[in-house]
């Protein structure tokens, strides 16, 4: 049986840069993270999650950020899910990015978030990431010695096409950081990992930030893995804490020839157009 053991990390989130830092490389020390294949941190966990400081925090890829986030998954032996950091390019758009590391630290993972999480209600902005962020343009998934995994970022899970072109391209695992709201996640954040499980018969990883009340953005928490039939593996509660889980990855093969729905798909009459 082909396993891999998952350690997600739902901190709670400081204005500090380096204190966020201090508390992973803290958290990574505990025997029950290390001992993990897999570790995942929430999205924008190196900073508060508001869009007008997002360009305060960028940094470029390579930068010291990324370096120590190499460094970290290259000292632990683990495969390094650093959930979502503000990442700046050259010419100055900012991204909300997802970077992977292996157990050598080489980054073989980056996906910046295409979904940008602009709502509106009543007629008012409530948020509106488009402000700041520029939005990604590609689907990756990357190899691992366990199976290929995909990531989307929070907003991407809501949009179908986002995790069929990850499962079809061979994705076994999907990885979704995520900072759902106070409204939006009681009502939307289990059920939409659960619909992708489902759909696409994968394990799907959310990791959150830990609530904070007193937050200029309060996240759900409720990290969770979604098995590929749907069924909830493990969930957290609101507060900081590790949550670790061993996910059997023959269970997406039988779930998939149990019931076909990848190959069933009418392809003749519509697809998903892969980029």
């Amino acid at each position: 049986m082909k396993e891999l053991k998952v350690a997600m990390l739902q901190v709670k989130v400081y204005d500090d840069v380096q204190k966020n830092i201090e508390q992973l490389a803290a958290l990574l020390d505990r025997e029950e993270v290390n001992s993990a294949d897999l570790v995942t941190l929430p999205e924008m966990w190196s900073c508060p999650y508001q869009t007008e400081l997002f360009p305060k925090y960028a940094e470029k890829e390579g930068g010291e950020l990324w370096q120590t986030l190499s460094a970290l998954a290259a000292k632990h032996k683990i495969y390094l899910s650093a959930g979502s950091v503000p990442e700046v390019d050259d010419e100055g758009h900012v991204y909300n990015t997802s970077y992977t590391f292996d157990r050598e630290g080489n980054m073989i993972g980056k996906h910046r978030k295409v979904h940008l999480f602009d709502i509106y209600a009543h007629g008012q902005v409530v948020f509106k990431e488009s402000d700041t962020l520029t939005a990604g343009d590609t689907f990756q998934v990357f190899d691992t010695e366990f199976c290929q995994i995909g990531t989307n970022i929070c907003f991407d899970i809501r949009f179908p096409e986002s995790s069929r072109m990850l499962s079809l391209n061979g994705a076994k695992v999907i990885l979704n950081p995520g900072a759902f709201n106070m409204t939006t996640g009681p009502s939307h954040w289990e059920l939409g990992f659960r619909q992708r499980a489902i759909e696409n018969q994968v394990y799907m990883i959310g990791t959150a930030p830990a609530r904070d009340p007193e937050a200029g953005y309060t996240s759900w928490g409720h990290s969770i893995i979604v098995d590929p039939w749907g069924d909830i593996v493990t969930q957290m509660d609101e507060k900081e804490g590790i949550a670790v889980a061993t996910l059997n990855l023959d269970y997406v093969d039988k779930i998939r020839g149990k019931l076909p729905l990848l190959v069933a798909r009418r392809t003749d009459i519509y697809d998903v157009k892969m980029k």
